[in-house]
């Protein structure tokens, strides 16, 4: 989903490969553990269960690959995204790190404070969600104050898939802020299951920076019209944003 190296922002130098191949272990660690519940079992929801380790090393393998290629277009200078990328890669091994051991370990890998340690990787996932939200948000910034290189549609969909992403990384922020609030004043089950209205927002806003850029790619290995494929990437960003909208309107229904 590259665009053509641009000299003047430096693309062709940047460690891409490096990340891609990060990437590709957060995923296969993920499928891995799904490898692992097929034979160990257990239940699939709750804080305790092998699904974690699978949905997280998923989601952030994903996200990382698709956060790699997006940037690209952005007009921003080679250190700068060098900078943010590997920071950004640094953060996504953290989390999918700390929650996998703690699985490994039988013990809930958010909002658990019964011991020194388990609170030690409880808060550094938080904190490590909160240096997703700045080096996001930061992007994010970047593709609104200078237009997105690349096809039809492209600008388009890179801006709103930044902007449905900080919807995800906003609601897994504060369901983190519920969840540490009631364990603090000792209301340890009701923390885990405190952020189940929140989910399908978080889920479904997650992995637009992935859907709207492919989709724009894509349209431009076709032979249509360049107002046509804009009008599809419309079309599909409106699409996601109702979806979006239907999945807060279920959160605020069910809080």
């Amino acid at each position: 989903m590259n665009p053509s190296p641009d000299p003047a922002y430096g693309h062709a130098r940047s460690p891409e490969g490096f990340y891609r191949a990060i990437a590709l272990l957060l995923v296969l660690s993920g499928l891995f553990h799904l490898m692992v519940f097929a034979v160990d079992g257990g239940p699939w929801n709750g804080p305790l269960s092998w699904r974690k380790p699978v949905t997280f090393g998923l989601s952030f393998g994903v996200t990382l690959l698709a956060v790699v290629e997006v940037t690209s277009y952005l007009r921003t200078g080679r250190r700068l995204r060098t900078a943010l990328l590997g920071v950004f890669a640094a953060d996504c091994v953290v989390e999918v790190a700390g929650i996998t051991l703690q699985a490994w370990r039988g013990v809930p890998s958010h909002l658990d404070m019964e011991t020194p340690f388990d609170t030690a990787v409880s808060m550094t996932l938080a904190v490590g969600g909160g240096v997703l939200v700045v080096l996001l948000t930061v992007c994010a910034a970047i593709s609104f104050r200078r237009r997105p290189t690349g096809p039809a549609g492209m600008a388009l969909a890179v801006r709103s898939g930044f902007a449905i992403l900080l919807v995800a990384l906003a609601s897994g922020a504060a369901m983190i802020a519920r969840g540490v609030v009631l364990t603090r004043t000792g209301h340890q089950e009701a923390a885990y299951s405190s952020t189940a209205s929140l989910k399908p927002l978080h889920g479904v806003s997650l992995h637009a920076v992935l859907v709207l850029p492919a989709l724009a790619w894509l349209l431009s290995r076709t032979s249509w019209s360049e107002r046509a494929r804009r009008g599809i990437v419309a079309a599909a960003v409106g699409c996601y944003a109702v979806a979006v909208a239907a999945a807060a309107a279920w959160a605020v229904l069910t809080y």
